[in-house]
């Protein structure tokens, strides 16, 4: 029977690449000559941290990341800027947390999603991955195509696709 897998990831070497990126843009920037600006990113819990010494300066560099990202292939969504910019002394800082992985009740609403839609396939949670299997191809891309126009807040990779 064919399947595909519904995953939401972010490669930590593309994000990487993205975030290294951004500092060489920041630095060559003519508007960030001499201001304190560093940015950090936490591999491991996948969290970048941004200090900058203004709140303006901080939604340029939030630009800048979001855009540089889209250029390495990253989806803006993937990012969480939820938590505010908070003050510390001099400067300013922001905590981004990175969505990687579906969470459990993100899981649910795609395939609630996927269930009201009528369509004849079965998804099945299986840890951080949606595994969608059906009798025909055609049903599969018509969930797919679900999924994309659906906005669920973060971004989907379809993959494993087997028939």
């Amino acid at each position: 029977m064919p399947s595909f897998d519904i995953a939401s990831k972010v490669d930590l070497q593309t994000l990487d690449n993205a975030i290294n990126t951004v500092k060489k843009e920041i630095q060559n920037r003519f508007d960030f000559k001499d201001s304190h600006v560093s940015i950090e990113l936490n591999k491991k819990d996948y969290i970048v941290m941004v200090e900058v010494e203004s709140d303006m300066k901080m939604k340029q560099v939030l630009d800048v990341i979001i855009s540089r990202s889209m250029k390495q292939g990253i989806d803006a969504a993937a990012f969480d800027f939820s938590k505010d910019a908070y003050p510390s002394g001099k400067v300013v800082k922001k905590e981004i947390s990175v969505k990687n992985g579906l969470k459990q009740e993100d899981a649910k609403k795609i395939v609630k999603a996927i269930k009201d839609a009528g369509l004849k396939v079965q998804p099945a949670i299986m840890d951080n991955i949606i595994r969608v299997t059906g009798k025909k191809i055609d049903d599969l891309q018509e969930v797919i195509a679900l999924c994309k126009s659906g906005n669920f807040g973060l971004p989907l990779q379809f993959e494993n696709m087997k028939s």
